[in-house]
């Protein structure tokens, strides 16, 4: 079945891969010897990640800084200045992707040695704090610029232009409008603090990066490598292809299966979608809903744990608290999400009329199931290390690492045994295997790496004294309403998410908003942990992943699907932005991040009751339940939204704020929502009858 799916994906699926290739690992097609340089770069980085939690120990500033080089680097021998060939000579010069030039050298040497200065001269530097000489300036504007300039060619212009505002602003700012004055700083004291110091560039979402991040990215794409990926399409076919929308279901639970270990929206669409999106189409759906289904639950990938877009470890940064604190409180979010997703996918197949998949076209699940076991090893071992063994987030990834390495040779020397294959050939395999783990796992960090180091201006600049002036403006537009401000938030999230990837969304968004909602709200009388204003955010800036007209996972689904990239992400983003409501519920009712739930019973209601809220919620937006909703069906499930949203706000309302009042708002919003499908069920019936 894979390789008859991979025929019917065909070009498409070529050019997804292209889009990704472009996206992830740059635009540079190097012929000769110079050839090797990019992966002995990436994989000399990868190397070296992993010995920082096993042999090396190295100061902190160091190792952000080397991080920091080996990122900028790969991203100056990657991209080249215009993505576009051009054909005049002189700028033809600087679109050249055949070869490496004599500026692309200079360029990469220029950039390594600014980044790495803060490491060789640390100490002078620290002597020196506040009053840097002429070589700091010199340093750090070459730092500013050419980081800035990576920033935009691998990531695109948004980022850049975002940074360079905040530049402009933090010298501009005593001429600014009353609200908006800031006193201004010296260039003395700029350079000092964002390139000199550990409030900048080199902060702490590069040191989570340098530390963590990147072991996490190497493991995963070690996984990917192994076969990891295709395993979980088949094994999410032989679990859900017989439903109604089989093949659309499958798409939901196959991108967070392969989201557990992928942090890209766009390789999650192409590892999955190369399969799901020809059966979706021939199964009835229409090819651009076939591309948005899955444009839609890969973006939503980045929400799994472990990885959850590379931003878990910066949200455990920023709120002081245990990585596994982080995955606790995300982890119900990001199940609800998935099953909002499948919903949609049901609901949307029941309006269609569609239905499952044959018997013969589905991979049976027990043999699927047991071919496939060993990668579920790695998996298991990195959540023993994480939660029962509570090792640290870096030293638990390298074991995993550690041993999944060990499972490929295994893997390929078994393979070798049963089809009586040399075992140097498969030993030779196996070490090829691992060999593109290495380089792949730099390819993908470059941009991570740049993009966590630029965003890194801004919130040194934030940190130069802008912070409080931030809440005040907020506080003047919302006029102290706090949903006003979440909707704020969120719509800034969804605009700047549109040219940055979600970890740099993330870090932008947390540095300016995720404390203002958290004061704000404390003003306002709402009350709750920093964690869900963070996490807020990261919800928002990966819904923003695939906002219209930028996604770029749109495109790669478009490719494979044969349909219009525009509407088919517009499509993905409606299905994406049905679940926005979720950051909302537990802004509102933050029992659903388990933050001070001790039962488990407790916690199971809080799920089930959010659950049928989403529920309730794609069925208002759809417009549609068993049949097309009618005007009361429609505020009613309106109504059941909002009480299983708020319940402890609706009980007091009508004065059962004490003891069980909660509980019963839930049993009757869930009855309310129960009765809705009792009146629909007959028109269902007939409705199918005479589409029959």
């Amino acid at each position: 079945m894979a390789e008859k799916l991979k025929i019917e994906a065909g070009e498409g699926a070529a050019k997804a891969q292209e889009i990704v290739k472009a996206s992830e690992e740059g635009l540079k097609s190097v012929k000769g010897p110079s050839r090797y340089l990019i992966p002995i770069i990436a994989a000399a980085w990868s190397l070296f990640q992993l010995a920082l939690p096993s042999v090396l120990i190295l100061n902190a500033v160091y190792i952000r800084a080397i991080h920091l080089a080996f990122a900028i680097v790969l991203v100056f021998l990657s991209y080249p200045m215009f993505k576009k060939v051009r054909k005049n000579k002189i700028l033809g010069y600087f679109s050249v992707r055949d070869r490496y030039t004599i500026l692309d050298y200079v360029i990469t040497i220029l950039a390594a040695a600014s980044s790495l200065y803060i490491a060789y001269d640390y100490t002078g530097i620290s002597g020196r704090m506040g009053a840097p000489n002429i070589l700091d300036i010199t340093m750090g504007v070459m730092l500013l610029v050419l980081l800035l300039e990576a920033a935009r060619r691998s990531l695109g212009p948004a980022l850049p232009i975002v940074a360079i505002a905040f530049i402009l602003y933090s010298f501009y700012g005593p001429y600014m409008p009353d609200i908006l004055a800031f006193k201004g700083v010296s260039l003395d004291r700029f350079i000092g603090q964002i390139t000199m110091s550990t409030e900048g560039i080199y902060g702490i979402p590069l040191d989570v990066s340098a530390t963590i991040v990147y072991l996490f990215v190497l493991f995963g794409a070690m996984l990917e490598k192994a076969g990891a990926g295709e395993y979980f399409v088949h094994l999410a076919f032989s679990v859900l292809g017989r439903f109604r929308g089989g093949p659309a279901k499958a798409a939901v639970l196959a991108s967070g299966l392969t989201g557990l270990v992928s942090g890209s929206s766009i390789a999650n669409v192409v590892t999955t979608g190369t399969f799901t999106i020809p059966l979706m189409k021939r199964t009835g759906y229409p090819d651009y809903m076939a591309g948005s289904v899955e444009v839609a639950c890969s973006t939503n990938g980045q929400l799994m744990p472990p990885i959850m877009g590379a931003a878990a470890f910066i949200i455990a940064e920023y709120c002081n608290m245990p990585y596994i604190d982080v995955v606790k409180a995300a982890f119900i979010p990001a199940i609800i999400s998935y099953i909002a997703l499948m919903y949609i996918t049901h609901v949307e197949a029941t309006k269609l009329g569609l239905k499952g998949m044959k018997k013969e076209e589905i991979p049976p699940f027990w043999s699927t199931f047991f071919k496939g076991l060993h990668y579920i090893i790695p998996l298991i071992f990195l959540v023993n290390e994480l939660v029962v063994l509570r090792h640290s987030p870096a030293l638990a990834a390298f074991y995993a690492i550690i041993v999944l390495a060990g499972l490929i040779v295994v893997q390929n020397l078994i393979q070798a045994w049963r089809n009586h294959i040399p075992f140097r050939v498969a030993i030779k395999d196996a070490l090829l295997i691992i060999w593109n783990s290495l380089v792949s796992g730099g390819k993908s960090m470059m941009g991570i790496g740049v993009a966590v180091a630029a965003a890194g201006i801004i919130v040194g600049v934030v940190t130069l004294g802008l912070g409080g002036i931030i809440t005040e403006v907020i506080d003047t537009i919302a006029h102290g309403n706090f949903l006003i401000i979440l909707i704020m938030t969120a719509i800034a999230s969804l605009i700047l998410g549109m040219g940055l990837p979600t970890t740099a969304t993330y870090i932008v968004l947390a540095s300016l908003t995720a404390n203002v909602i958290v004061t704000l709200g404390a003003r306002a009388g709402v009350v709750f942990p920093l964690i869900a204003a963070h996490l807020f955010v990261f919800f928002f800036g990966i819904i923003a992943d695939d906002t219209p007209p930028v996604g770029l996972a749109a495109f790669a689904a478009a490719a494979i699907a044969g349909s219009d990239p525009i509407k088919t992400g517009v499509k993905g983003f409606s299905y994406d932005i049905r679940t926005a409501i979720l950051p909302f519920m537990f802004m509102y009712n933050t029992d659903l991040l388990l933050i001070n739930i001790h039962s488990l019973w407790h916690a199971a209601w809080v799920f089930f009751t959010s659950t049928i809220a989403m529920f309730a919620f794609a069925n208002l937006t759809l417009n549609y339940f068993l049949v097309r909703n009618r005007i009361y069906e429609f505020i009613l499930l309106g109504a059941v939204t909002f009480a299983l949203l708020r319940p402890k706000y609706v009980s007091s309302l009508i004065g059962l704020d004490k003891g069980w009042g909660p509980f019963l708002i839930g049993v009757a919003g869930i009855a309310v929502y129960a009765m809705i499908y009792l009146m629909q069920k007959p028109r269902a019936r007939a409705f199918e009858a005479a589409r029959a």
